[in-house]
């Protein structure tokens, strides 16, 4: 597919290069209901280090309870390759996990909270205002401990409890964290229910208070609107995006929402318009078939689905 000429008006707010944050083995596995053995996750983490991915989130140092999909997140982390040029995260909710996660060898963390206040009472039982609280218990440790911490904003856009979030919501969170110390929030669309002219709003009202190298997007594709919303934050100058290979991913406080944008189909559409993210689409391709086999179903991504179907023929 040729690229999109750089001179063009339409594409000239494009960045030239993202930062692609791979979350697959972390926000898409957590929602399988077939149990993937440690050793395939390590196999899987292993080849999307291969593919040029700069960042991969490997797992969640949370209770097992509430998610046993990742009960064996001292393992993985302990049980992979890390290569040189890759970063590699998890995420924690509190000092527990951090612990954990620093017993691990991990280097950067993320904590996350939701922009609706239901959202978060069901999905980490606690206030919007006892979450921050507890936040301080994490973000300065680690940092002194030279451990980067990033922050997870959900229900930016909606909420399946509230419906419509206010956009103020994210600006006064937004600035909280940023006064905690984390260096990049990930605005995340919990259900799919953004449109490009939210993610418009959403990023203008934040580029008032913080510079936009501080900000991720962090799309599902619940209403096939990801793409689209991606295209607009990055012509408004973000330049790092997450996603999870082959679209894995969900909420389970999140009734109906589906995977997350899927990185075959960025990476696509962004090396079609020239913008450079250093991911070799083909060997992510084989990762996502190696990801289908552990959980024995089909992945959602439109180009997975095309590029399968073209090797068939």
């Amino acid at each position: 597919m040729a690229a999109q000429s750089s001179t063009s008006p339409l594409f000239a707010g494009l960045p030239s290069h993202v930062t692609v944050y791979e979350v697959g083995p972390r926000d898409g596995l957590q929602n399988e209901q077939r149990m993937v053995p440690t050793a395939d996750k390590i196999a899987l983490i292993n080849s999307l280090s291969q593919t040029g991915l700069p960042k991969i989130e490997i797992t969640s140092f949370v209770n097992p309870k509430w998610i046993p999909q990742l009960a064996d997140a001292s393992e993985v982390a302990r049980g992979i390759t890390r290569r040189s040029g890759v970063g590699y995260s998890c995420l924690v909710p509190n000092r527990r996990g951090l612990d954990s996660a620093l017993d691990g060898g991990m280097t950067e963390v993320a904590v996350f909270l939701s922009a609706s206040e239901t959202h978060n009472k069901k999905n980490i039982n606690k206030t919007i205002a006892e979450t921050l609280l507890a936040f301080e218990e994490v973000v300065a440790p680690a940092t002194r401990a030279g451990v980067s911490v990033r922050a997870y904003v959900s229900t930016v856009y909606g909420c399946p409890y509230e419906g419509r979030v206010d956009p103020e919501s994210t600006v006064r969170l937004v600035d909280k964290l940023l006064g905690l110390g984390v260096y990049q929030i990930s605005l995340g669309d919990t259900i799919g229910v953004a449109t490009p002219r939210q993610v418009e709003d959403v990023i203008l009202r934040l580029q008032k208070i913080c510079p936009l190298d501080k900000l991720a997007l962090h799309f599902h594709d619940t209403r096939g609107t990801a793409l689209a919303n991606t295209l607009v934050g990055l012509q408004l100058g973000i330049t790092t995006v997450d996603s999870a290979l082959g679209g894995l991913g969900g909420c389970p406080y999140a009734p109906g929402a589906s995977g997350n944008l899927a990185t075959e189909d960025l990476i696509y559409m962004l090396d079609g318009m020239g913008v450079v993210t250093g991911v070799n689409l083909e060997a992510l391709v084989d990762c996502s078939r190696q990801v289908g086999t552990f959980i024995g179903r089909d992945l959602p991504s439109r180009y997975l689905k095309a590029h399968l179907a073209a090797r068939s023929r």
